[in-house]
């Protein structure tokens, strides 16, 4: 079979029209897709807390000097350290992180999966 004959036979290979709304689902799912924001507000949160911690540190140790920022640093590691020495704080702690490990790897929650799915779900509109 020559390329000629392979093009004629693909040309007259009957073909089904396109099903009611394809392109306005198209254009919904593309060009009139609303951009999804950079940050969710988790992480914006974070973010926020950390800016406001980090300028917490600056003005004290510009305000007071050395001295200060010194005492305020060893009284939160004294506090971090007081905690972590509880042994019920550590067991809760890895009570909890087992079962976020466990949850994560055995449930399948997995978001880079869950977002190829996402024209699976524009489909029940």
């Amino acid at each position: 079979m020559t390329m000629d004959e392979l093009e004629r036979a693909i040309m007259e290979l009957p073909l089904e029209e396109p099903p009611d709304g394809l392109r306005a689902s198209i254009l919904l799912a593309t060009a009139y897709h609303r951009p999804v924001p950079a940050f969710s507000l988790h992480e914006v949160a974070v973010f926020g807390t950390l800016g406001a911690v980090a300028l917490w540190l600056i003005v004290l140790l510009v305000s007071g000097g050395g001295s200060l920022f010194v005492h305020t640093l060893s009284a939160i590691s004294s506090v971090v350290l007081r905690s972590f020495s509880n042994v019920a704080f550590v067991s809760w702690l890895a009570a909890g992180s087992a079962a976020a490990l466990w949850l994560t790897l055995l449930t399948g929650s997995h978001p880079i999966a869950a977002l190829s799915h996402r024209s699976d779900r524009q489909d029940a509109r």
